[in-house]
């Protein structure tokens, strides 16, 4: 089940909006590119809220202890490990949609 959650403009580029669900946060990014991708709000580390981190490219940088996961994939790029868990993500015009059925549209800005 998609949902809808805003709009590519609701993000600010090179930024993060959080959403809630069921589930947990999910951060959803911008690149400078205006790509979207969303993942859970949390560093396999130590658990850092992602949505506070820098993206640079298809990347974003932990705001604890700066390791740098791959917006694609959810991996941590080395020489750190790990995986940080993606959501599908729907882009039709400027409309996000997340894959999951317990997302809430309501969330806040990161």
């Amino acid at each position: 089940m998609w949902t809808e959650i805003g709009t590519i403009n609701d993000i600010p580029k090179l930024g993060a909006r959080v959403v809630q669900s069921g589930r947990g946060d999910i951060a959803v990014f911008r690149t400078a590119d205006d790509e979207i991708f969303a993942m859970f709000d949390s560093c396999p580390h130590k658990g850092g809220a992602l949505s506070q981190g820098i993206v640079h490219g298809k990347a974003v940088a932990c705001p604890l202890h700066n390791w740098n996961i791959d917006l694609v994939s959810g991996d941590v790029k080395g020489p750190d490990n790990g995986c940080a868990r993606t959501v599908p993500v729907s882009v039709n015009g400027d409309v996000i949609r997340l894959q999951m059925p317990d997302v809430k549209a309501t969330g806040t800005d990161g």
